[in-house]
């Protein structure tokens, strides 16, 4: 069985059309990045895949598991990194690393281990006992990134992974996305830049308005390559709809 997959998958607000009979597959192993403008459906592509949301229609697995019918039990197989989100402010970076994998079922002891190791790994070990609120923007997201990999899931979902961090630990992060996809597991990027698509990503997936227009294997692409084909994607598709429906 693939690590994600949908089934015509559709979701409206009012009259706005966020998901459109969307269907993809990604296999175990690869990282694989949901590129398309503001608006396009990636942010509401994730929330079904997470659990967050439920669909008009269509049907969706992730390692295996119904996010929608069992959303409990499909957090325990996945990270989650939110596009803009905030670590509590009343709880200490080791508070809050044990919290978060306590709620995706690790025991105590594997628990710290973790928490040491992946603190040690994103170079704020020394912020451990720190309150949240008293980090920098970069330090935040920084944590946010950690606990989506603490109980080190089969499947990471991430939505634009390089926001606030240094050049520096940009570079290390994509390092490190390759060594954990590497190692056999998922990744599924949401990002509108087409660098780090290019850098990262095994296979790209262009969305836009609900649509799945394209896919393709960036390997021996640039960004300005890329970026071109994403171009020429999104235009077919505007003209397409327009021939359809027509003022």
């Amino acid at each position: 069985m693939a690590a994600i997959q949908t089934r015509e998958l559709s979701k409206r607000y009012g009259d706005v059309v966020a998901l459109d009979d969307l269907s993809l597959t990604v296999e175990h192993g690869e990282t694989y990045g949901f590129l398309g403008p503001n608006g396009a459906g990636k942010s509401t592509t994730i929330n079904i895949l997470t659990g967050q949301l439920v669909p008009d229609s269509g049907e969706a697995r992730v390692a295996g598991v119904d996010p929608v019918a069992t959303p409990v039990e499909a957090r325990r197989h996945v990270g989650i990194l939110p596009e803009s989100g905030r670590p509590p402010s009343f709880l200490t970076v080791r508070e809050y690393f044990e919290f978060a994998a306590a709620t995706r079922g690790l025991r105590e002891s594997t628990m710290v281990e973790r928490v040491d190791r992946w603190a040690e790994r994103l170079e704020f070990a020394h912020k451990l006992d720190t309150l949240c609120t008293d980090l920098s923007q970069g330090e935040r997201q920084k944590v946010l990134l950690t606990q989506a990999f603490v109980h080190e899931p089969e499947v990471v979902f991430i939505d634009e992974p390089l926001t606030n961090l240094d050049p520096i630990m940009q570079e290390r992060v994509k390092e490190f996305v390759e060594t954990y996809r590497a190692a056999g597991n998922t990744l599924f990027l949401s990002t509108h830049s087409v660098d780090t698509a290019a850098a990262v990503c095994t296979e790209v997936g262009i969305i836009n308005r609900g649509r799945l227009l394209e896919e393709l294997e960036p390997r021996g692409m640039d960004g300005d390559a890329l970026l071109d084909r994403f171009f020429e994607s999104v235009d077919e598709d505007v003209a397409a709809r327009a021939m359809a429906d027509p003022p």
